[in-house]
């Protein structure tokens, strides 16, 4: 019983899966030249450089910061519209087609017209992240509120209730779950913007270095900032797990 449950605990942290992950990558670089595919021993030698030269950090920063307001300010729009969207039909009626169209036009076919409209400075990279944002966030919070049981919103006016109190306390609660996984999606698509803009129009950040890498054929430092974003990406996702769990628990979070 006790070896079961050590297979279990080693099978449901995922451990498995990063030990074949680097031993399929220690086996393919064995074909190819460090210039093609570094080993992850290479690759960490030049994370190493990047953390003690400072560079590094200061991408990490610098692309964090741009996708913090970024995505902030997407949820502070995105999340009160899918609510009037899916809560009126004249929202509905007026923003529905609007969102349907623009919500298939990646991100990064606006990065050179943003570049034209807001400059190489940072409005172009943070309203491109505000648009990659937008819409999972959107779409999501708009399905949360018309998922919402009706027999509930039918009991609640019953009882007196007004539209208006109908809608804080049954219908946003009940929608709560699909909201927050919009905003977890809205962070991925964040991190994929930027590291898309900082290659075409940036002087520092992660993509920045992951594209310039290139000229010096620094393979390691190309898969150092794929690694980083990855991680990045990674921990993002289980805080805001984490502050799902502890903060929105009675809505349904899991």
């Amino acid at each position: 019983m006790e070896i079961k449950k050590i297979i279990n605990r080693v099978l449901k942290s995922g451990l498995i899966t990063w030990v074949l992950l680097l031993a399929i990558w220690s086996i393919g670089s064995l074909f190819y030249t460090p210039d093609f595919l570094p080993n992850p021993i290479i690759t960490l030698d030049g994370a190493k450089t990047l953390v003690t030269s400072g560079t590094l950090w200061t991408d990490i920063f610098v692309s964090m910061s741009r996708v913090l307001k970024g995505w902030t300010a997407g949820l502070l729009f995105a999340i009160p519209v899918g609510l009037c969207v899916g809560n009126f039909k004249w929202a509905s009626y007026v923003f529905e087609p609007f969102l349907n169209f623009f919500r298939f036009v990646p991100a990064i076919g606006f990065i050179t017209l943003f570049l034209l409209w807001f400059g190489v400075e940072e409005k172009s990279k943070v309203a491109l992240i505000f648009y990659a944002v937008i819409f999972p966030v959107m779409v999501n919070t708009i399905a949360g509120v018309r998922s919402v049981d009706h027999s509930l919103i039918e009991a609640a006016e019953s009882m007196g209730a007004s539209k208006r109190r109908t809608f804080f306390t049954v219908v946003f609660p009940s929608a709560i779950p699909n909201i927050f996984t919009g905003v977890r999606l809205g962070l991925s698509s964040a991190i994929i913007c930027i590291v898309a803009a900082e290659m075409l129009a940036a002087s520092e950040g992660l993509g920045y270095l992951i594209y310039t890498s290139r000229l010096f054929y620094r393979t390691d430092w190309i898969f150092a900032g794929i690694f980083t974003l990855g991680l990045i990406g990674l921990l993002a996702d289980m805080l805001l797990r984490f502050l799902g769990k502890k903060f929105l628990y009675r809505f349904g979070v899991r």
